[in-house]
């Protein structure tokens, strides 16, 4: 039984106490720094401690010990600045060596193979000495592959040793855990790295074949006849790629004949041919674009087959002599095609491409072709502005059969947003009943639309308010289809403005309407701003706004909007 020194008592739980002279209770630090790096802490000998053993000690402080001797006679010697010290972890940094081999594993209970060749990828790192093996996935192989080994320090014997870069070579047989690895060969840096350390790699091996996979590849194709064409090669080479060319069905001489436009496509991939007709909006035709579906044309039938009524059976490939090949097609000349006449008078842009890269012989001569032109219908005449609504919104009724709403100026409306000019106005009307009913207009920048508020007059016997809703309000006399809107240029001082039959004469503006329309002077004629200039600068030099009426009408009208 061991005794506690300390106290003198067995070494047992309830007879060690804590001691009390202690006064640092801080875990202690176990990394010290060197040059900037984090080591780990290697605590100096003491009384009663084992001394440093010497290989432990790193390389620079071997040198430092060797170079401390006696002064000379003649002088001292120079020796060299020692290297910075750089740890392993950041000196071999992100470096790998990596080797490729395979192992053979046995297969049982099976009478087509005996064993399996797979191969393997071995990765050295060279900052902490690990390892970890690797093999390729093989799509389809129903075997587990990827990482066969992960990365850890591998064993080389009983002994506790373990694999070294230096025990490495290419040639050589790697035992892991039982598995033995064959090493064949290595990648560049991994042999410009062990003979710049002094290692002379052994000669590449290559690595065996997998005889079941060898089986099981099979043959390549072979032909007792050779082929006219690799129609393998056609579909890979020539996959989407269409000949287009612009043509005119000339059937002229039949009754209500004519010349109608179609596209005819001549596929690459297969030298089929297709013919779509080019359909006109409001020609009175079925909208079935399709003339003739895609299939093989054929040019010349055999002699024995002629007899034979091709409108009830079909020509079968045995008694095609010769298809239309792309040598057929040629701009400018009339193709017969099942029977019927067409004129190819154009052709796109890859179609001359190809012709001028596959055929350069051919000369495509276009045409230009005078179309059908369609005469104009009457055009409909819009019907009178109904007063219902907006004149836009009545507008989209007559153009379409479910109404869209017109669209607006969102650039517009988020620049002039709260920009508002209000004009003071009176009403011009023979009844004697409206000589003293005062209006203001209020003109939104952000939508061109106006409203009118009427003020309210002491014992008028009229209901004060808003006049009318927010709306364009449209000049006398316009029409329609194009009508036009009043704007601030129309409106200056002491004008007439009709307003659906209502008519009213600008008195008055506030001074944001005169500073509007200066900045954009350039817009607007003369006459508008000299009469709010002559207006406002009257007002300015000679009328208080506390006493004059329309000021205060003004002010009320926009507390109250």
């Amino acid at each position: 039984m061991s005794i506690n020194t300390g106290h003198g008592l067995p070494f047992l739980p309830g007879n060690t106490f804590r001691d009390v002279t202690k006064s640092a209770h801080h875990r202690p630090q176990t990394l010290s720094y060197k040059n900037g790096y984090a080591l780990p802490h290697r605590p100096k000998v003491g009384i009663g401690q084992a001394p440093l053993l010497s290989s432990e000690l790193t390389q620079s402080e071997i040198n430092q010990f060797s170079n401390q001797t006696s002064a000379l006679t003649y002088g001292t010697t120079h020796y060299s600045p020692a290297l910075d010290f750089i740890p392993a972890h950041v000196a071999y940094d992100k470096k790998v060596l990596r080797f490729y081999g395979y192992f053979q594993q046995e297969v049982l209970h099976s009478p087509q193979e005996g064993y399996r060749v797979r191969p393997v990828v071995l990765y050295y790192y060279l900052e902490d000495d690990s390892m970890c093996i690797m093999e390729p996935v093989v799509e389809n192989s129903g075997i587990p592959q990827g990482k066969l080994i992960k990365r850890q320090r591998l064993p080389k014997n009983d002994r506790g040793d373990h694999y070294h870069w230096k025990d490495l070579n290419v040639g050589m047989d790697l035992v892991v855990y039982g598995t033995v690895y064959r090493v064949t060969h290595c990648d560049s840096y991994t042999q410009d790295f062990m003979e710049s350390e002094g290692l002379v790699l052994n000669d590449a091996e290559p690595t065996p074949v997998d005889p079941y996979i060898q089986r099981r590849t099979q043959p390549g194709r072979s032909y007792i006849t050779p082929s006219v064409f690799d129609r393998l090669k056609q579909f890979l080479t020539m996959d989407r790629k269409v000949l287009r060319f612009f043509a005119l069905w000339d059937h002229t001489d039949s009754l209500y004949g004519e010349a109608r436009p179609v596209t005819i496509q001549y596929y690459l991939v297969d030298d089929s041919v297709e013919i779509r007709e080019v359909h006109e909006p409001n020609s009175g035709r079925d909208p079935f674009p399709v003339l003739l579906r895609r299939q093989r044309l054929p040019k010349n039938i055999k002699p024995a087959c002629k007899p034979f009524p091709s409108c009830v059976l079909e020509v079968s490939p045995q008694e095609v002599h010769q298809y239309y090949s792309p040598k057929d097609f040629q701009v400018g000349e009339t193709l017969q095609l099942m029977g019927r006449r067409f004129l190819l008078y154009d052709c796109d842009e890859f179609t001359k491409a190809y012709y001028q890269k596959e055929h350069p012989d051919l000369e495509l001569k276009p045409k230009p072709v005078v179309k059908k032109t369609t005469e104009l219908h009457d055009r409909h005449e819009v019907p009178p502005y109904n007063g219902f609504g907006s004149l836009e919104d009545s507008l989209q009724n007559c153009l379409s059969l479910i109404p869209e709403p017109p669209k607006k100026d969102l650039m517009k409306m988020l620049e002039n947003d709260h920009k508002v000019l209000r004009y003071a106005a009176r009403m011009d009307s023979q009844n004697p009943q409206d000589e003293g009913r005062r209006f203001i207009f209020s003109y939104f920048l952000s939508s061109d639309m106006i409203s009118i508020f009427e003020q309210s007059t002491r014992n008028s016997g009229i209901i004060s308010g808003q006049f009318l809703e927010k709306t364009r309000i449209p000049k006398p006399g316009c029409t329609v289809d194009k009508p036009e809107f009043y704007g601030p240029a129309d409106f200056a001082i002491g004008d007439t403005v009709e307003v659906f039959r209502h008519r009213f004469v600008l008195t008055d503006a506030d001074h944001y309407v005169l500073k509007y329309l200066e900045s954009i002077s350039d817009q607007l004629p003369s006459r508008t701003l000299n009469s709010l200039r002559q207006r406002l600068g009257v007002a300015d030099q000679e009328v208080d706004p506390h006493t004059d009426p329309q000021s205060e009408d003004i002010e009320r009208a926009e507390a109250s909007s």
